[in-house]
């Protein structure tokens, strides 16, 4: 199949009794649909396009692909390269030592082996990677280059939008997947612009939508609320389509809590790795070598110098150069301007006060830590024909913006192999009807005593209080996630009764029930998790091994039995209110 077929239809099997008005359709095929205009759905697109310039590609993005996903406003770094000397085996070893030995190694590996590979396409494309005066990338640590990434995406989206034989749809959310056998058949999506009911048939399906954001109780609360570190409208769609679906997932109990500039919740890797801020206390004290320099030790020293009352805690930015206070300025402006926005008003420069961080409330995302989907080097999940990309897979931790880019090459190259074993399946029409009648429903019923807002907030209160949230310092027990497992089901069943004036309210309705799914799961992995016993309080930072009461050597021994059991064990739960379908943890 060469183009993408559109034909305009009406649903004969809706009533006009039953329904009113049916809500309009349109029927596409497609030989590979990328769901998620992102870092790795777009750099997808541009592999296949390469490889195979006949098959036909169509891209589902709800925003826009021009300013959509983690790249929107830009990045000042690659975090994510195998630097002179180096070999991808060194990457892997430093994830592994990071993620305090939670990963799939083999991941790891064929993301790495691609990471220089894929910066070179970009460098090819137009992105501006700084040079030294002999011609060598500037690094930022061992790991990073630094770039002038503030058009990162723009560069891939319109080299995407010059594909002669790709298609995007902006401004279309893909609300779920078909599955007929466990064999992906294509996906439902809402036109957000133009009150259209999309029905895709693909030969294969490629998600890339992105973790999770906005399952917990933000730091900046009321209007500021979606002012967080992660993308507020990436909502786990990709997550809880999968888990409808009975795809399996891994790992969600490893959730990420990010360390940010307080209130602006800007990255600190500038400061810490840019001019080398140590995280102090309040009496001045530097205290990350006493719990140690891993992404979840720092968060977990700042949350305990905090409860141990020897807050609030900073990065000593006091006395660096003039030089560094410009680069850090120009650098903030650049990817988080309300930093230097912040120290602007102040009348200080970084030099002249140091940065107040805290800990952000915790997200599911599969480019940090190893949630997401289960797949095999090949990046395909556990359902037929689908295969997952960026973070939305899991198993591969510290992907970044460049192990995005690999895995969805790998991802890509997967895709076309299977096109040539596999032709397309039809949608079942019993199934377009079942998804047809349900967004008529949302926008035709009445009656609701609750706004989708109040219901997102009530959510976030419960996962916040009840799931480890920021109000507790992340730790949880499992009463406590019982009461809110019993609390989302409650706002499950209540978001039934939802009504949508608008596709674009009908969008905001999906992004909550999306939501509530993937907080399901991740209650029930935090439930699962191997590194607790019966009463004792859960600590989600990376299994915080100070707090586990294990030795060593009992360590080791639990990560090998979960190492080899993760891709083995299921635990099956059941949804009410969303037709009773499984989900694989």
């Amino acid at each position: 199949m060469q183009t993408v077929q559109t034909a305009c239809s009406r649903l004969n099997s809706i009533s006009e009794k039953e329904m009113g008005d049916t809500v309009k359709t349109e029927r596409l095929q497609t030989d590979v649909l990328v769901i998620g205009g992102g870092t790795a759905g777009c750099y997808a697109a541009l592999t296949i396009a390469e490889q195979n310039a006949a098959v036909s590609v169509l891209i589902c993005e709800k925003a826009h692909i021009k300013r959509s996903g983690c790249l929107a406003a830009g990045v000042n770094a690659l975090n994510a390269y195998i630097t002179k000397g180096r070999v991808p085996q060194d990457y892997v070893d430093y994830t592994k030592k990071d993620a305090d030995g939670i990963v799939r190694e083999d991941l790891l590996l064929t993301m790495s082996e691609r990471l220089n590979a894929v910066t070179a396409k970009l460098e090819d494309l137009g992105l501006v990677l700084l040079k030294d005066a002999d011609g060598n990338y500037v690094t930022r640590g061992n790991r990073n280059l630094k770039i002038n990434g503030e058009n990162i995406k723009p560069i891939l989206a319109d080299a995407v939008s010059a594909l002669p034989n790709t298609t995007v749809l902006n401004r279309v959310n893909i609300v779920d997947f078909a599955v007929k056998d466990n064999r992906i058949c294509g996906a439902f999506g809402i036109g957000i612009e133009n009150d259209t009911f999309y029905v895709i048939e693909a030969n294969a399906v490629l998600i890339a939508t992105g973790g999770a954001a906005g399952l917990y109780k933000p730091n900046n609360p009321g209007f500021s609320r979606h002012k967080m570190w992660y993308p507020p409208f990436n909502t786990g769609a990709g997550y809880a389509m999968g888990i409808r679906a009975g795809a399996e997932m891994t790992t969600f109990e490893m959730r990420f809590i990010a360390l940010r500039c307080k209130d602006t919740i800007a990255p600190t890797g500038t400061l810490a790795q840019g001019v080398g801020a140590k995280q102090i206390n309040s009496h001045g004290e530097v205290y990350e070598t006493k719990y140690g320099l891993t992404t979840s030790e720092r968060v977990y020293g700042t949350v305990n110098e905090n409860v141990e009352g020897r807050g609030p805690c900073y990065l000593r930015t006091e006395g660096i150069t003039p030089e560094q206070d410009e680069s850090l300025l120009k650098a903030y402006l650049n990817m988080a301007p309300s930093q230097t926005l912040k120290w602007i008003e102040s009348g200080k420069n970084p030099s002249q006060q140091n940065v107040e961080i805290e800990g952000t409330e915790p997200y599911i995302v599969g480019g940090h830590t190893a949630s997401g989907y289960w797949v095999d080097t090949h990046r395909a999940t556990t359902v037929t024909g689908l295969f997952a990309a960026g973070d939305v897979a899991g198993g591969c931790p510290q992907k970044y913006v460049t192990g995005a880019l690999a895995e969805g090459e790998i991802a890509a190259f997967s895709a076309l192999e299977f096109l040539k074993q596999h032709t397309a399946a039809p949608i079942a029409e019993s199934s377009v009807t079942e998804h047809a009648e349900e967004v008529q429903r949302f926008l035709t019923q009445s009656g609701s005593r609750f706004t989708t807002e109040q219901l997102e907030e009530a959510m976030q209160t419960v996962m916040d209080a009840y799931a480890g949230g920021i109000k507790t310092n992340y730790r949880f027990n499992e009463k406590q996630l019982q009461i809110a497992d019993e609390k989302i089901v409650q706002l499950m069943q209540l978001s039934e009764q939802l009504h949508a004036d608008d596709f674009q309210e009908l969008m905001y309705i999906y992004e909550l029930r999306e939501r509530l799914v993937v907080c399901r799961s991740v209650i029930a992995h935090l439930k699962a998790r191997p590194f607790r016993s019966k009463g004792s309080t859960g600590n989600p930072l990376a299994q915080l091994r100070r707090k586990s009461g294990l030795s060593g050597k009992r360590r080791c021994a639990l990560e090998k039995i979960r190492q080899f059991q993760i891709g083995k064990r299921r635990i099956e739960n059941h949804f009410p209110g969303f037709g009773g379908r499984r989900t694989n943890l």
